[in-house]
């Protein structure tokens, strides 16, 4: 597993970047696929140059022992993808705790759109401290229209029992495990996801009972054993949660939700169309373009 870790603390970022030579700000946005196995990429805090491995550090500190910062808030960490689902849990997570941001780069169709998206929204919430992770082993398994380019991206289709190619197997298991370590190290006592069981695609780790027996497996396997994973929008309908997006300010005119598209979303892939018809019921128009605008009654 590759890592990429970039921590930002107070924009604008000119004392960072005047160090950054133009390699270095090439290796960090290098894609995945360009990246040796087992290297390791940090951001401005404690940042190995690719050609001498000397760190570069700064008086900054992304690691908080105490449960609540200065601010009063307690320490959390948040999954954001740079989805609408997840960009409403950062608002959330960002409203109630001191926010850091671990994002996941895993060979997926959209990874360097998703990252940017990732950026965007932090930037906008004020979250300051982040974590880009690059994880190849999804990609190596396959297994999914998202990661296997041989495999083609459908397009939308009504959820039934069957679970879709787009599912990437037990994804969300290899996501909680970098961002409850974190946690960890942070003295943080949430880890937020954005995980929505109602109206969405069927994957089985969206479920109630998958983050319940996760709960167990950290209460178990962790230091203290007292870091909670908690899913706010679990069991909302996607209507409520752009209708939730609204009265926070979450910018989702800086989400990516496509599974295929990199300009413009497709507008046709599952996920496009459950974006576009929970804004539809929500009463307001989704603010990113579209190649296609297809909303399917049902």
């Amino acid at each position: 597993m590759n890592l990429a870790r970039q921590v930002k603390f107070n924009p604008p970022q000119t004392d960072i970047d005047k160090h950054r030579t133009e390699a270095e700000k090439e290796y960090i946005e290098r894609p995945l696929a360009d990246h040796a196995p087992g290297q390791l990429c940090l951001g401005p805090r404690h940042r190995p140059l690719p050609s001498t491995g000397h760190a570069k550090r700064t008086a900054c500190s992304v690691t908080r022992k105490s449960d609540l910062t200065s601010e009063g808030k307690p320490r959390v960490v948040v999954l954001l993808s740079g989805g609408m689902d997840s960009c409403v849990c950062a608002a959330l997570a960002a409203r109630d705790g001191d926010a850091a941001a671990v994002h996941i780069s895993y060979g997926q169709r959209t990874e360097a759109r998703e990252r940017k998206s990732f950026l965007a929204i932090c930037e906008r919430l004020g979250i300051h401290d982040r974590l880009i992770v690059r994880n190849e082993a999804l990609r190596a398994i396959g297994g999914s229209a998202l990661t296997d380019s041989n495999i083609a991206v459908p397009e939308w289709h009504a959820i039934g029992q069957d679970i879709p190619v787009t599912y990437v197997p037990f994804r969300n298991a290899h996501f909680l495990a970098v961002a409850v370590s974190w946690a960890e190290v942070l003295g943080g006592g949430k880890v937020y996801i954005g995980a929505v069981e109602q109206d969405s695609s069927g994957y089985p780790d969206c479920r109630p009972a998958y983050y319940e027996a996760f709960n167990r497996v950290v209460r178990a396997g962790t230091r203290e054993g007292r870091i909670e994973i908690v899913t706010p929008l679990i069991a909302m309908r996607k209507a409520e949660i752009v209708r939730l997006g609204l009265e926070l300010g979450a910018p989702f005119d800086l989400t990516w939700s496509c599974y295929g598209g990199q300009d413009q979303a497709c507008g046709v892939c599952d996920s496009c169309v459950l974006r576009l018809r929970a804004f539809r019921a929500a009463g307001t128009k989704d603010p990113i373009p579209y190649a296609e605008r297809q909303i399917v009654e049902c």
